[in-house]
C-alpha cells in the first residue's frame, strides 16, 4: 500500500468497558459440616480500556480499521466464596500528538487527553464494578442471605482521535518548492517526488542528524492562497504546523525569471494563512530559503530578493537539494533557530510560574 495512501489523522471510535461479574447465590450444605450457611463469591471487576501514546506508530489507521472496541468483562462469582476472574484491560495504542475528544452532546467536543508523550497515557472508559455475592449479606439477623448483586455494566463513549503531528521543524511552502526532495536529503524520510503540483498528499516525518543533535522535520503538503478556507489540501494539513518550533519557508528560486513569480508575494501569501488559520504561528521563528538555485543562470538575479527579506530582519539561506549546496548551512541554522525557539519556550513557562 502507498504509505500516503494509508496516512490517517482522523478516526471516531466507539469504546466500551467491560461488565462486572454477577455475585454468585450459593448455600454451603455439606453432611458432616455442622455450619454451613451462604458462601457464593463476589463476581469479577470488568476490564478498562485504556488509550497510549506509542512513539512507534505513526498514524491511525488501526483505529480506522477498527472502530468498536470493547474490553473484557469480569466473571461470575462462584461457591465456596470464590470470587470471579476480572476482565483484561485492553490498550488502544495511538501516535504521539494523538488529541483524545469526548463526542458526547453534553460534553460538546471537550479534549479529554493530548497525548504528546511517549508512554502518556488515559483512561478512556471505566469497567463495571463487579456485583457482590449473598455471602457479603448474610449477619447475624439474617444468615441466609437468597439474593446477590448483579455486576454493574462498564462505561460506554464516543470519541474522536485527531493526530497532529510533533515535530521540531515544519518545512512549509507553495506545492513544487522543493520541500520533499529537502526532507528525503536531510533525513531517512521518503516522501513522494514528481515535479507536477501536490505531488505530496500526507505529511511526512523525519529525523535528522546535525552532530550529536537529533531533530524531527515536518514535511507539510504543499498550501496555496485560501487554504485555511479549505482551498486546494492545506485545510486537511496546517493543524500539523501547530507543533512545530520552527517554520521552514521554502521559496522556488528557479521561478524567478517567471514576471509572475514574487518570492516576496509567496511567502506573504503563506504568512497569511497561517495567520488565517492560527494567529500565533506568526510569532514562531522561521527561516527562508531559496530552494532549486542550481537552477539559476545568474545567481545576482536573488540579491534584491534577499535584501528585502533582509530589512525584514529574515534571515535567509540559499539551498539546492540536487546538489546539496547550502544544505550544511541550512542544517546548522535550523539547529541555531531552534535553540532560540527552545529559549523562548523556556521564558514563557518561567513568566507563568512567577
Amino acid at each position: 500500500m502507498n504509505p500516503e495512501e494509508s496516512f490517517i489523522d482522523e478516526a471516531t471510535i466507539s469504546v466500551r468497558a467491560g461488565d462486572g461479574g454477577d455475585g454468585c447465590v450459593s448455600m454451603r450444605r455439606e453432611k458432616f459440616v455442622p455450619r454451613g450457611g451462604p458462601n457464593g463469591g463476589d463476581g469479577g471487576r470488568g476490564g478498562n480500556v485504556v488509550i497510549t501514546a506509542d512513539r512507534n506508530l505513526s498514524t491511525l489507521q488501526d483505529q480506522r480499521m477498527r472502530r468498536k472496541i470493547c474490553a473484557e468483562s469480569g466473571q461470575k462469582g462462584d461457591i465456596s466464596n470464590r470470587t470471579g476472574r476480572n476482565g483484561r484491560d485492553t490498550e488502544i495504542r495511538v501516535p504521539i500528538g494523538t488529541i483524545v475528544y469526548d463526542l458526547d452532546p453534553a460534553a460538546e467536543s471537550e479534549i479529554l487527553a493530548d497525548l504528546s508523550e511517549d508512554g502518556a497515557s488515559i483512561l478512556v472508559a471505566r469497567a463495571g464494578r463487579g456485583g457482590r455475592g449473598n455471602a457479603y449479606f448474610a449477619h447475624a439477623t439474617r444468615q441466609t442471605p437468597d439474593f446477590a448483586e448483579p455486576g454493574q455494566p462498564g462505561q460506554a463513549r464516543n470519541l474522536r482521535l485527531s493526530l497532529k503531528l510533533l515535530a521540531d521543524i515544519g518545512l512549509v511552502g507553495f506545492p513544487n518548492a522543493g520541500k520533499s526532495t529537502l526532507i528525503s536529503r536531510i533525513s531517512k524520510a521518503r516522501p513522494r517526488v514528481a515535479s507536477y503540483p501536490f505531488t505530496t498528499l500526507t505529511p511526512s516525518l523525519g529525523v535528522v542528524e546535525i552532530g550529536d543533535r537529533r531533530i524531527v522535520a515536518a514535511d507539510i503538503p504543499g498550501l496555496i492562497e485560501g487554504a485555511s478556507e479549505g482551498v486546494g489540501l492545506g485545510h486537511r494539513f496546517l493543524r500539523h504546523i501547530e507543533r512545530t518550533r520552527v517554520i521552514v519557508h521554502l521559496l522556488d528560486a528557479s521561478s524567478i525569471a517567471l514576471e509572475s513569480a514574487d518570492l516576496v508575494k509567496r511567502y506573504e501569501t503563506i504568512r497569511r494563512e497561517l495567520g488565517s488559520y492560527r494567529s500565533d504561528l506568526l510569532e514562531r521563528r522561521e527561516l527562508v530559503v531559496l530552494s532549486k538555485v542550481d537552477l539559476i543562470r545568474d545567481p545576482r538575479d536573488l540579491d534584491a530578493v534577499e535584501a528585502e527579506f533582509s530589512q525584514r530582519g529574515l534571515r535567509v539561506l540559499r539551498l539546492s537539494s540536487a546538489t546539496g549546496a547550502g544544505v550544511e548551512a541550512l542544517l546548522h541554522a535550523m539547529v541555531q533557530t531552534l535553540d532560540l525557539a527552545l529559549a523562548d519556550e523556556a521564558a514563557a513557562v518561567a513568566e507563568d510560574k512567577s
